[in-house]
This record gives C-alpha cells, sequence and structure tokens, in this order.
C-alpha cells in the first residue's frame, strides 16, 4: 500500500512538473492580432462614409439587404442604446484580449498549422445562440451577448442561459467553436456517443483553456458543479441501470445532453439538478481515458467513443 501510494505521488509530481513545463512553453509562443471594433465602426459610421464601411467589412453586408435597412439601424433608438451599452461595458478589453491571446498560443501550441484570424466584434441583437462564431479567417463576437445576466436586455431570457452573458465566458465560448472543428467523430448515433462527443469538446477545453475553471468551462454556477460532483455515482448509476448508454432515443439528449435549466431522471430531485448532465460525466469518461492510456489530444478526439469509453475503464467518484 505504501509502494502504491509513494508511486502515485511521484507520477502527480513527474505530471504537474511536465504540465508547468509546457504551459512555460506555450506563454513564450508570439501571436499577433487585433481586435477590430466593427461595433464602434458601425456606430460612428454616416450615411457618406457606409460604403466605404461596406467595402472593408463585406462579409457583414448581406448584399440582399439595401442601403436603407443599415441607415435605419444607424438612426433607431433601440440600436442606439445597445451599441451604448456595449461601448460602455468594454471601454477597457485589455482582459478578454489578455484572454484570447492565451488561447491562440495554446492553439498553435497542440495544432501547428493554426493561424491568427481576423477577431472582429459586433452587435448581434442580442444572438445568444451564436454568440461568437470561428472559421478558419474570421471569429466573430457578438459584444451584446456578454453584458452580465443581470442586463436589463436579458430580462426574458431564462435564468440558466443568462448566467452565461458575462465576459469571463466569452473565451471558453470561443474554445467551445474550436473544438467542433477539431473532434472527428462519427454522427453520434446513442446516447454514450453523445456523451463522449460532448466529453472531447470539454477535455479540448481542459488542455487550450487550461486558466479557466471548471464553471466556465461547462457553464455551470458553483452549485450546479458541487451537485454534478456529489451526485456523479448515482447519476452513472441511472444511466446503467436504465440502459440508455446504447440507446437511440433522441429524448435523451433534450434530456440530458442539451442546454436547459436541469436534467430530466423523472424523479423529485430533477429540479435541483443542473442541465446537461451528460456532457459532464462525458468528460469524466474522457478524463478517465486520458489519465490510463497515453493518447495524445489528436489521437483523443479521432477515437471512436465505444472504443474510447472501454479503455477509459471509467468509475464514478464516490
Amino acid at each position: 500500500m505504501r509502494k502504491i501510494l509513494i508511486f502515485l505521488i511521484v507520477t502527480l509530481m513527474v505530471s504537474c512538473t511536465t504540465s508547468g513545463k509546457q504551459e512555460k512553453e506555450i506563454s513564450k509562443i508570439k501571436v499577433e492580432f487585433e481586435i477590430e471594433r466593427f461595433d464602434l465602426l458601425f456606430g460612428d459610421t454616416s450615411e457618406k462614409n457606409l460604403p466605404k464601411l461596406k467595402q472593408a467589412y463585406p462579409f457583414l453586408f448581406s448584399k440582399s439587404i439595401p442601403d436603407s435597412v443599415w441607415i435605419s439601424r444607424l438612426h433607431d433608438s433601440l440600436q442606439i442604446e445597445l451599441r451604448n451599452e456595449v461601448k460602455n461595458a468594454f471601454i477597457d478589453f485589455e482582459p478578454q484580449y489578455s484572454e484570447i491571446e492565451n488561447l491562440f498560443k495554446h492553439l498553435k501550441y497542440y495544432n501547428k498549422t493554426f493561424r491568427e484570424p481576423r477577431v472582429i466584434t459586433v452587435i448581434s441583437d442580442v444572438d445568444y445562440r451564436n454568440k461568437v462564431k470561428v472559421t478558419d479567417s474570421i471569429v466573430l463576437i457578438g459584444l451584446d451577448t456578454y453584458l452580465g445576466k443581470d442586463h436589463k436586455f436579458y430580462q426574458n431570457i431564462h435564468d440558466y442561459i443568462k448566467q452565461n452573458m458575462v465576459k469571463s465566458q466569452m473565451v471558453s465560448d470561443l474554445a467551445q467553436q474550436y473544438a467542433y472543428k477539431a473532434i472527428y467523430q462519427a454522427r453520434p448515433k446513442t446516447f454514450l456517443d453523445e456523451m463522449i462527443y460532448y466529453g472531447k469538446e470539454l477535455y479540448y477545453k481542459d488542455v487550450i483553456i487550461p486558466f479557466k475553471s471548471d464553471l466556465e468551462k461547462i457553464g455551470y454556477s458553483e452549485d450546479d458543479l458541487i451537485w454534478a460532483q456529489e451526485n456523479e455515482q448515482y447519476i452513472w448509476k441511472n444511466f446503467v441501470e436504465n440502459e440508455l448508454l446504447y440507446d437511440t432515443n433522441p429524448k435523451l439528449v433534450v434530456k440530458f445532453i442539451n442546454p436547459a435549466p436541469f436534467s430530466k431522471f423523472g424523479l423529485q430531485l430533477d429540479s435541483e439538478s443542473p442541465g446537461q448532465l451528460g456532457r459532464y460525466i462525458g468528460w469524466q469518461i474522457v478524463r478517465s481515458y486520458m489519465s490510463k492510456t497515453d493518447a495524445s489530444l489528436e489521437e483523443m478526439l479521432r477515437t471512436e467513443a465505444n472504443e474510447l469509453f472501454i479503455n477509459s475503464k471509467y468509475k464514478p467518484k464516490k
């Protein structure tokens, strides 16, 4: 027993040392990008200068929308108020720039083909379903979706959604979109497939944004995360005893994968639980897999769900 304990301590020390060396290497990586404040540029433009702005940002102006619509937006009182709220909230963008810079350094370290994209901030009419958009060359960030959970513009939005409409969630949302681009997995068929897919996404965040908390990675409140941790064995027991792992019923995605105020076990305690518990369990399975194998990040992202699950030897925390 004493030998096992010593081995575990040494293994942990080696792991921490290796991780520390990697982070030092990553911190030295140079990335170059600017935050293009299109939200400010549009608000400060005039009817006369609108053609120049359209020429500079053609991908932000649909050809099917006439100039009269854009001009109307310039003078609309609600749009002006929204622009002012964003302007006041993001007078200093340095904290967000620093986190995005750190994200890009990690992406560059783990993906040698990564090139810094143009980062452009916009106003999206509070489109919280598309807070950020990521392509190989452009990142769009809807700043009006990060004004704070208690903002007056969010009064009619569900609490479980607006709790993540905060500045600190921005880089996690970006990492999520990069994860979706990096995961190689066949279209999910079973509940286990879904859990592993989102488990891979969350583990990708472990690696790419290690400077963010688990709360911010999954978008939980502190109470949500504590509930999931304390009830992990019971969640897993429910999934196994009800033979859900290889079930193909799409309703399971609604109950346990999709963002929601709570998960749906069909029990009295449902209202106490956080949503997305299928993602949380998938995360723990992938973490177990990575701790028990020598797979690289890319190899893990390519591993088929059932193979990953079997080799994870996952056992829930008690």
